[in-house]
């Protein structure tokens, strides 16, 4: 199918798309986005449709483009997590899937004191250590089909939605 990928930055995963999808990615930085290209035209990445200078938070396609959408470590850096993820179902076909993965905090132990104390650090550190997962739960557009953890040091965690 058609895939959005939001926060494409220098394309390092288009290359791991199966090659019967047709990719699309975009990014605010424009570097970035040169870079990706330099990786398309090199790998002669064929699948990629298309790299887009863009705001996750205002995306420029028409409703029910996409078959799936995936936002990889985007979620917790954006200024306005719940336009991006209104947009993300916007954009998805109803039925199709939208495809998270991100930090999420956790309520107690170790590092749930170290997440509050960088907390204070978010505006340097560029995202949000103590971002809950319950914000991008409680979308009503979005049903959850699963959730596990995406086995990176354990603090990475996996959400697959299906547009409803």
């Amino acid at each position: 199918g058609r895939v959005l990928e939001l926060g494409v930055g220098t394309g390092n995963s288009l290359p791991l798309y199966d090659r019967k999808h047709r990719i699309v990615g975009i990014d605010l930085s424009r570097e970035m986005l040169a870079r990706a290209r330099k990786r398309v035209a090199e790998e002669k990445l064929d699948h990629v449709e298309g790299l887009h200078e863009m705001d996750a938070g205002n995306l420029a396609f028409p409703p029910a483009s996409f078959d799936i959408a995936i936002a990889m470590f985007v979620i917790t850096v954006v200024p306005d997590p719940d336009r991006v993820l209104a947009e993300l179902a916007r954009v998805v076909r109803p039925g199709g899937r939208v495809v998270l993965v991100n930090h999420f905090a956790v309520d107690r132990g170790p590092r749930a004191a170290i997440e509050r104390w960088l907390a204070r650090y978010s505006a340097k550190l560029g995202w949000h250590p103590d971002f809950p997962i319950e914000r991008v739960l409680g979308q009503s557009d979005l049903k959850l089909l699963d959730r596990r953890s995406a086995k990176m040091l354990e603090i990475f965690t996996l959400l697959v939605f299906e547009r409803v």
